[in-house]
């Protein structure tokens, strides 16, 4: 039987990176060069595998699948602990990166 339980996962933003040399070559001049949406530190929680209230729908595009296997009890077999994850959102022109931790 598939366990149905889904844990309520946090999504904390590691780190807001500056990837200046692509910038200059492809963004817009209005386009800031650091992500604007969050700040590093910001926790949100998905609750049964949602996206949170006020969390950027593109990264969620880039790290909703993982949500999902931390909310279903499974873990990401690239990380030393259970339970967490590691993911990026996937915006080229500024990557953010989270870390994923399911909850008990």
């Amino acid at each position: 039987m598939e366990n149905s339980k889904k844990y309520d996962v946090k999504i904390t933003v590691l780190k807001k990176t500056i990837v200046e040399d692509i910038h200059k070559e492809y963004a817009k001049d209005a386009v800031p060069v650091v992500c604007s949406k969050s700040e590093e530190g910001d926790i949100f929680i998905s609750k049964n595998a949602t996206q949170p209230e006020g969390f950027c729908n593109g990264a969620w595009k880039g790290i909703s699948d993982t949500v999902y296997v931390l909310a279903s009890g499974e873990n990401n077999p690239h990380v030393k602990q259970d339970g967490i994850a590691i993911r990026c959102c996937n915006d080229g022109l500024h990557p953010v990166i989270y870390k994923l931790e399911r909850l008990a």
